[in-house]
């Protein structure tokens, strides 16, 4: 897209610059179609990578604030005032996985004794919310992909549209100057650059945050093993108590 920002003129010195108005006049509908197609990936892709970058945001930031409150809440036994902290920081990525095996385990509380497949339980409670989270985390994802993958091959798609164009110029004019396939050849060179410039930013931030979504995955399996250790513990100590 940027390379079609650039104003075709003609200087005091002679000189040819890139007129993109009269280019897009020039062109035909096919290519201007395509062009319109790349630009909707294009909003789409930036609205995709805007959407995402404050999701991650705010998930890192509430973690920052979550994982040391819940681990303190733990230290000293107050189940019910961890899975406050939890429901108070909705858009932590732990907090969702912490707080379903937190509300899993409490509804056991109330036995005299925390048995293997009530843990078990818990454990799964925690593997459920880890597996939708990382659904939740990974929404969008598969857009960036798409378009990345896709968009250089609709900009190739108008160049073939640009050099038939061009052809059919220099057949109607009968003659095989550079004059009569100019236009057909700016229409192959703007589609083209417009294809990549769309699909690079996109497949970057595609892996960008797919790197983000695998240190999330780390920090929820972390997470997720320290609390079925604090599940042992506590059903170590209530048969202790027996």
């Amino acid at each position: 897209m940027l390379a079609a920002m650039f104003l075709l003129f003609q200087d005091t010195t002679g000189a040819v610059a890139i007129n993109v108005i009269a280019m897009w006049r020039q062109m035909g509908w096919e290519a201007k179609g395509v062009v319109v197609v790349l630009l909707i990936m294009s909003i789409l892709s930036i609205a995709v990578m805007v959407e995402r970058y404050m999701v991650y945001s705010a998930a890192k930031k509430q973690s920052r604030i979550f994982a040391p409150k819940v681990a303190g809440a733990l230290k000293q036994g107050r189940l019910d005032e961890a899975i406050k902290v939890a429901e108070v920081n909705k858009k932590s990525h732990l907090a969702k996985v912490v707080s379903a095996g937190l509300g899993e385990f409490q509804a056991h509380q109330g036995s005299s004794e925390v048995s293997g497949d009530e843990i078990e339980a818990s454990q799964r409670a925690l593997s459920r919310a880890q597996a939708i989270e990382h659904a939740e985390l990974k929404r969008g994802l598969g857009t960036l992909a798409t378009i990345g993958a896709t968009a250089p091959f609709v900009g190739l798609f108008g160049t073939v549209l640009g050099i038939i164009h061009a052809f059919a110029s220099m057949s109607a004019e009968k003659t095989t100057g550079l004059t009569a396939v100019a236009g057909g050849i700016s229409e192959a060179l703007v589609t083209t650059a417009f294809g990549l410039f769309v699909a690079i930013p996109a497949v970057w931030a595609y892996n960008y945050f797919s790197g983000k979504i695998e240190a999330f995955d780390i920090e929820m399996d972390n997470s997720g093993s320290e609390l079925v250790d604090y599940f042992l513990k506590q059903s170590g100590r209530s048969a202790a108590r027996k």
